[in-house]
């Protein structure tokens, strides 16, 4: 956990295990523990699969193109990419790809598909299940096909403009797509809980459509630490800038943070505890990460976990929602 106010951290903790099971087992539904001299602690350099927290991060690249005058937020997605045919059809726009009102389902499931082109096509002839912009419904898909335009447009993977437009100037070395393989493990990932068959899990991407599209997606794959994720947020709140380094400028840092948000949920009380309610924004991860901003108070909170090690289960939020709770009544004095 990493929390801060401005340029301050004033926390940055770590407690239990990076890597504690060797497998699940199924037969009596509990993990088979690792003898105590092979587990690896957690340390607050410890590298975690931030999951869905890659989001943040595309809707960063998105709105950097939007800055620029490359990319027209109320544009149509199939200016873009013609190719893919529902996407065109549908008219649905960047606008309702940032704010997960394209009326797209979930996700699909590309690693069922033979290969790349069969994942490509997938996307290419997926359709809304709802009328675009009509109602809010999460999904994967956006963040998937924003990479797809991302990389259209620029002509550069997604990786590369993560690198060069936010982790290389702002000094975020422990940030990346997989491999990486000291960060903390998460899943022995079999059927029937998982999705696909690939054993435990450490050093890739735990989301099983992230890790068929070979570990760069829009909407999951990125590893990264504490200390890293922390100039992250102190880089939003002080308007897109840290040190000599600007990623955005403050109007469109605004336009990524003010409600509904882009990308970034905004004053979401189950995973914002008390942080919630006046702007706070973030995100959270199915693997068991959590980052919120709270630019009233110019504070953040980065809470990493590899909750899924060693087997998904239901998600809990409380832990997440109590330590921002926590800090907001340090903060706010509430």
């Amino acid at each position: 956990m990493v929390a801060g106010r401005g340029p301050v951290i004033a926390v940055e903790e770590a407690a239990g295990w990076a890597v504690r099971y060797a497998r699940y087992d199924l037969e009596h539904d509990r993990g088979v523990e690792l003898p105590r001299r092979d587990r690896v602690p957690m340390t607050v350099d410890t590298p975690f699969d931030l999951a869905s927290l890659t989001k943040l991060f595309t809707s960063v690249a998105a709105v950097q193109q939007i800055e620029r005058g490359t990319l027209g937020i109320d544009a149509r997605v199939g200016a873009y990419l013609p190719d893919f045919r529902a996407v065109v059809e549908h008219g649905i726009t960047v606008r309702q790809l940032l704010t997960h009102t394209s009326g797209l389902r979930p996700e699909l499931p590309l690693y069922d598909a033979a290969d790349g082109a069969a994942r490509l096509e997938m996307l290419r002839r997926e359709v809304p299940v709802r009328e675009p912009g009509t109602s809010y419904l999460y999904s994967d898909l956006n963040m998937l096909l924003l990479q797809h335009l991302l990389e259209r447009l620029t002509g550069r993977s997604l990786d590369v403009l993560f690198h060069d437009g936010i982790t290389r100037p702002l000094g975020m070395t422990s940030t990346r797509f997989d491999p990486c393989p000291t960060a903390a493990a998460t899943e022995d990932q079999r059927r029937p809980w998982g999705k696909v068959d690939r054993g435990m899990l450490r050093g890739v991407v735990h989301d099983e459509n992230a890790w068929a599209l070979g570990g760069v997606a829009g909407h999951a794959g990125l590893f990264s630490t504490g200390r890293d994720l922390a100039v992250f947020c102190r880089t939003l709140l002080a308007g897109g800038s840290y040190g000599p380094a600007r990623v955005l400028g403050p109007d469109f840092v605004e336009l990524l943070l003010t409600p509904p948000g882009l990308g970034f949920a905004v004053d979401q009380a189950w995973f914002m505890g008390g942080l919630a309610g006046r702007g706070a924004a973030g995100h959270t991860g199915f693997t068991g990460t959590s980052l919120v901003l709270d630019p009233a108070t110019d504070t953040f909170l980065v809470l990493l976990t590899n909750r899924v090690h060693p087997h998904r289960g239901e998600p809990d939020s409380r832990p997440r929602a109590a330590a921002a709770t926590r800090l907001a009544r340090a903060v706010r004095g509430a």
